[in-house]
């Protein structure tokens, strides 16, 4: 049995406004408007993928804050301009930042996502980019995905801590030039995003740049979730929170994969957050 966790873990999804997860996870004639409200009652934190297209008004950010519990926790994950441009605009910087308030009002913003593309390599560029954001981002909690193998350079870590970016580690097919399953702690909180193992699809339609509506059409096993377990128990022990997230979106799959994930840690006594039952 793994070691009780020190640290919080918290479970969900990469986003929850899908409407194919109407009768695999939302109740059949849930309306869109209702989603956040029933999967609240299931899970205590969740990703918001909407803000990668388009930065949101604040009263749409207080709108969804009002249809959670007290104790729920919103990850939120920066505008594309700001990880697959060269030069963002700074006035971006600006409307992002002022659309949280109304999460940091109520005491339910836990931080932000830079999702970077495979295209993104490590290099002296990239790593001017990196302290571009942390200073256009000053004081916000912020976690790095990189896509890229070359991330697994040895000095990433430390260069990362200097930064004060956590790491966000991720579970993604076996293929050449995709980051393996490596894990870091690098800030006061530890990340994990599983995106499926869909090594057919994930470069279907364009080849590596491409985009493919299948890559994460794909629902792992209670044996590969467990493959986890001891990973993010470890995690748990050196980092005050530990998020775990779900992208395997498709027909929810992510919800399914959630929920089996908090009853694996239950199973290991390890602690999942304050969320209600799965």
């Amino acid at each position: 049995m793994s070691a009780p966790a020190s640290g919080e873990i918290r479970v969900g999804t990469s986003g929850y406004s899908f409407p194919d997860w109407v009768g695999p996870f939302y109740p059949a004639g849930t309306k869109s408007g209702d989603f956040l409200g029933f999967y609240s009652q299931r899970f205590d934190v969740v990703e918001v993928n909407s803000t990668y297209y388009r930065i949101l008004d604040p009263q749409v950010m207080e709108r969804m804050e009002r249809k959670t519990p007290d104790g729920f926790r919103f990850i939120v994950k920066l505008h594309q301009s700001m990880t697959h441009e060269n030069a963002p605009d700074p006035s971006s910087f600006r409307d992002f930042l002022a659309s949280l308030e109304p999460l940091k009002d109520a005491r339910k913003y836990d931080g932000l996502l830079a999702q970077f593309p495979w295209a993104f390599r490590f290099s002296p560029r990239s790593l001017d980019h990196l302290r571009t954001l942390r200073g256009r981002l000053a004081g916000e909690p912020l976690f790095v995905e990189f896509r890229h193998d070359s991330w697994t350079e040895p000095s990433v870590p430390a260069r990362l801590r200097e930064l004060e970016l956590g790491f966000c580690a991720v579970d993604e097919p076996a293929l050449p030039g995709l980051m393996p399953p490596v894990t870091h702690v690098t800030a006061a909180d530890a990340y994990v995003r599983l995106h499926g193992r869909n090594a057919r699809n994930w470069w279907a339609r364009g080849g590596p740049d491409g985009k493919s509506g299948d890559r994460y059409d794909y629902e792992y096993s209670a044996a590969e979730l467990g493959e986890w377990v001891h990973r993010i128990a470890d995690l748990a022990t050196q980092a005050r929170r530990t998020y775990v997230f779900f992208n395997n979106c498709h027909a929810g799959q992510a919800a399914r994969n959630a929920a089996l994930m908090k009853e694996l840690l239950r199973q290991q006594s390890l602690a999942s957050g304050s969320g209600g039952p799965t």
